[in-house]
């Protein structure tokens, strides 16, 4: 089911996310398909690596529905990874075990002159081909989402190599040739138009666009290459697509997301931890549905602290539309008990 044709019948994620404010907020969690399930596990080790069970459609799909059968989350988001793109565009990607993804460098013209102009779709038709299985077995009731990494996050990753703490190679490279990073930062947004109409065209109901590092720019640089290209890709998937509900998700933006949502027009926002409810509910909430934004370490430990501060989202948000969440993913030692402890405190 597309979101215009969500309902009072249609799902609840689509419905909140189209602007309804409902008595029971819809929830679903970020790496909501991830290592705390001991099905995971089981299904992570048959396809011997993670990038392995990211292209085979057959697991891929199998490990995207396992917490919708668990828990009976109101979406499911396609279990994937943003550097995808960048390895449909010719990068080199391979994951180091415990520390993350690695990527050959591409920080200079040479390296840059190596890395294809759009994505190559073939390399990316395994998650396309998840999505069709995903959507063949999820129940209708529960909303589908697929996701791309925002060109700002994904260039990070691609100019460095790998995770910094301050992105600073990334700025670097920007602040001494703004011309070679608009490069990196037009081939990803032109793969990221494509590769989210493709999921669409595949079955899932909205898309979310994660801009994990956001929070390390200016508000100049936050304009210039978290706002713009996103903007570029919001409206790339709108003309294609323009029923299909997106997501922003600028982590650690804080004061800077109403300039995010006016610029990009998204037509929902997710929310990190550590920002200010006040502010989200008089300059955020006020513009656009929200997303948000319980800390994975809460959810962890558990106990009477989790509770009150479910209590306390609830209060803030769910008189407005709201999606309950994490302010980030789901940490893999997190008791499978704690989550049905969440889902008991939200849905009463």
């Amino acid at each position: 089911m597309n979101a215009e044709s969500a309902s009072s019948e249609g799902p609840a994620f689509l419905r909140a996310i189209s602007g309804e404010t409902l008595p029971v907020p819809p929830v679903w969690l970020m790496r909501q398909a991830g290592r705390y399930l001991p099905e995971y596990r089981e299904t992570r080790a048959k396809a011997g690596s993670f990038l392995s069970l990211c292209y085979d459609p057959v697991l891929a799909a199998e490990v995207t529905l396992q917490p919708i059968r668990r828990f009976g989350f109101d979406a499911a988001i396609l279990f994937s990874d943003i550097l995808v793109v960048p390895q449909a565009l010719g990068q080199k990607l391979w994951f180091v075990e415990g520390e993350g993804p690695r990527l050959e460098p591409v920080a200079d013209a040479g390296r840059l002159a190596q890395i294809d102009m759009q994505a190559d779709e073939d390399k990316l038709a395994p998650i396309i081909e998840t999505v069709r299985r995903v959507r063949a077995a999820l129940p209708r009731s529960t909303g589908f989402i697929g996701f791309c990494g925002a060109p700002w996050t994904v260039a990070t990753y691609m100019v460095a190599g790998r995770g910094t703490p301050d992105q600073g190679p990334a700025r670097a490279l920007f602040a001494s040739d703004p011309d070679l990073f608009q490069a990196i930062v037009d081939r990803i947004v032109a793969s990221s138009i494509a590769y989210l109409n493709a999921q669409i065209a595949a079955g899932v109901d909205a898309v979310q666009i994660f801009d994990s590092w956001a929070g390390v720019l200016t508000p100049d640089d936050f304009r210039r290459w978290c706002i713009a290209p996103t903007k570029r890709i919001v409206e790339g998937v709108r003309a294609a697509h323009p029923q299909v509900r997106i997501i922003g998700f600028p982590r650690g933006a804080g004061a800077l997301i109403p300039d995010y949502v006016r610029g990009t027009s998204v037509d929902a926002v997710s929310l990190e931890t550590e920002i200010d409810r006040d502010f989200v509910r008089s300059e955020i909430q006020s513009l656009v549905p929200v997303q948000g934004h319980l800390d994975p370490q809460l959810l962890r430990a558990g106990g009477p602290e989790l509770e009150r501060e479910v209590e306390a989202i609830l209060a803030a948000f769910a008189g407005a539309p709201f999606i309950f969440n994490l302010g980030h993913g789901i940490l893999p030692d997190t008791p499978i008990a704690h989550v049905e402890r969440l889902l008991k405190a939200i849905r009463g």
